[in-house]
């Protein structure tokens, strides 16, 4: 029979409720339980793909296609779970299935409600992600009091009554501030958040408070009193320096023997070697590399979370401390400000969408092309990638993508339509998981060690592969393309130490134990290059001057 956790949030947002469940399942796991992890979003948007980085962080995207949540990028990265489309569901999506029901007549001319139609389709959702797993964490998004999820909340709650006693529990995640002034932390407010939970008819099973330091026992016994949970079901959930600790940290409070006890899970002792072995190397000092990752959303890091998971899972399996920088591209137009980018052992150029800051892209590829700077392009960087070498190596004046520009005189990058029949491809994006051909003896064959490799797509603009032989006379290898051989998926310069672009999202595939082979080798060619530089570097106590 499966299990289910209903995951909530109180007092402010941003307390962390994707990382929580995700070391929940973490924990579960290493229970030897099968585990999913689903999130409900009470926005009304269908799904977060036409939504701006700056207001929602990054597009997680599944191998189905589905374009989520960037907490399912946290749901995978911790367990072994796939995400799909069932694994994001919104209000948006929600109401679009009601209304598409009501004027098919399917609810034979009823008045169409929140209840019993909108809630009845939420859990008909939650139902859906169910499959064969023993455990099924489900993450409600917003805060508790936000108006847009009570529809949410009242479908949790209408579900644990409807599945057997003991087979659902509640997870009320919220905050215990510290008050400097008094120098105590305050439990005011988590009162006030289960408050308005049991206001809603949910009672939390247990109480996980977010904190700046370790609660006191007397406040523990507090919260538990005015909560109404045992004082063994007030957990911490503190602060930590890496997020992979996290799992641990709930471990050594018996956070999952809870749950299981709770849910009448059998209570083996659960095998954590892996998440310790990673945490001795957390928390072993490695030698420093230092990543920049040039693009247009870096004043909110979120917009490329996956990226930079991604940077830190190589570094742990390369035993190098990645130092990420995050650098906004506008400031390299017209080429000034390039020589900032000489303290960096590696240049990443993420996807992205519109003009903004590409020409300082541009620069940027152009230096690390002609420095010799290991460089990684993903999406929007190998597709700039392209322009600046048939513009700069190729000699085709006025090479552009049409994303910038409606009729260049070389169109290198143009609209997916113009490639493929469009009606057969169901849409104006490739989405999801397509096949990739690698060739032999190139770098990402080598990092892959595979000859055919699976990878997912987020674009609406593909290489125009009438320029392939021009560009492969001018010393562009490509070492990547589709089966059926349409869609360029990889691009390289050969005489480099590292120069890779690839038109796919590798980072929505990297763990912390097993690091995408990309990601892998280009830390490992960033570290190679940080050596080397320092070894022609004079004796000076000179400080470098520092890239913003």
């Amino acid at each position: 029979m499966t299990k289910y956790i209903f995951v909530t949030g109180g007092v402010l947002s941003s307390l962390g409720k994707g990382l929580a469940a995700a070391s929940v399942g973490a924990l579960l796991e290493c229970r030897g339980l099968k585990v999913t992890i689903q999130k409900l979003d009470p926005y009304i948007n269908v799904d977060p793909g036409t939504m701006s980085p700056f207001q929602h962080g990054e597009v997680f995207v599944t191998d189905d296609g589905a374009e989520t949540d960037l907490d399912l990028g946290h749901y995978e990265r911790f367990t072994n779970m796939t995400a799909s489309q069932v694994h994001n569901l919104t209000t948006g999506r929600v109401y679009q299935k009601v209304i598409n029901k009501e004027r098919r007549g399917d609810y034979l001319g009823n008045t169409v409600q929140v209840i019993p139609h909108i809630t009845d389709e939420i859990k008909a959702g939650v139902l859906r992600a169910t499959g064969d797993a023993d455990v099924v964490l489900v993450e409600i998004g917003g805060t508790i009091g936000d108006i847009e999820s009570l529809p949410f909340m009242e479908a949790i709650r209408q579900l644990r009554l409807q599945v057997p006693h003991g087979d659902a529990i509640n997870l009320h995640l919220t905050y215990v501030p510290y008050m400097k002034a008094a120098k105590e932390l305050k439990s005011k407010p988590t009162q006030h958040s289960v408050k308005e939970l049991r206001g809603i008819g949910i009672q939390p099973d247990i109480v996980l408070c977010r904190c700046e330091m370790p609660l006191p026992d007397e406040l523990r016994r507090k919260i538990a009193l005015f909560c109404n949970v045992p004082k063994e079901a007030v957990k911490e959930a503190i602060d930590v320096d890496n997020i992979y600790k996290v799992p641990l940290s709930l471990a050594k409070q018996n956070l999952d023997s809870l749950v299981c006890d709770l849910l009448k899970l059998p209570q083996g002792k659960p095998d954590l070697s892996r998440w310790e072995n990673l945490e001795k190397v957390i928390n072993t000092v490695h030698p420093t590399v230092d990543i920049g990752i040039v693009g247009k959303y870096v004043d909110y890091p979120d917009s490329y979370k996956s990226v930079s998971e991604a940077l830190n899972h190589a570094g742990f399996h390369n035993e190098a401390d990645v130092n990420i920088h995050w650098v906004e591209s506008a400031q390299f137009e017209n080429g000034k400000n390039l020589h900032l980018l000489d303290e960096l052992d590696g240049i990443l150029i993420p996807g992205g969408f519109g003009s903004r800051g590409t020409r300082g892209m541009l620069q940027t590829i152009k230096y690390a092309r002609t420095k010799n700077i290991p460089f990684f392009g993903i999406c929007l960087g190998m597709q700039l990638a392209c322009v600046e070498f048939a513009r700069n190596v190729a000699h085709l004046v006025g090479a552009e993508s049409t994303e910038f520009s409606d009729d260049p005189p070389h169109k290198i990058i143009y609209k997916l339509r113009e490639l493929v029949d469009i009606d057969e491809m169901g849409g104006t994006m490739r989405l999801g998981a397509y096949d990739c051909v690698l060739k032999p003896g190139s770098f990402s064959a080598r990092a892959y060690k595979a000859p055919l490799v699976s990878e997912r797509h987020r674009h609406r603009y593909e290489f125009n592969t009438d320029y392939r032989e021009r560009l492969e006379k001018a010393g562009l290898k490509f070492t990547g393309a589709s089966p059926d051989n349409v869609f360029v998926e990889i691009v390289e310069l050969e005489n480099h130490p590292w120069f890779v672009g690839c038109q796919f999202h590798p980072e929505f595939k990297s763990k912390p134990f097993t690091p995408h082979p990309l990601f892998h080798d280009f830390v490992a060619a960033s570290l190679k290059a940080r050596t080397v530089k320092e070894a022609k570097a004079p004796k000076s106590s000179n400080e470098k001057e520092t890239v913003s």
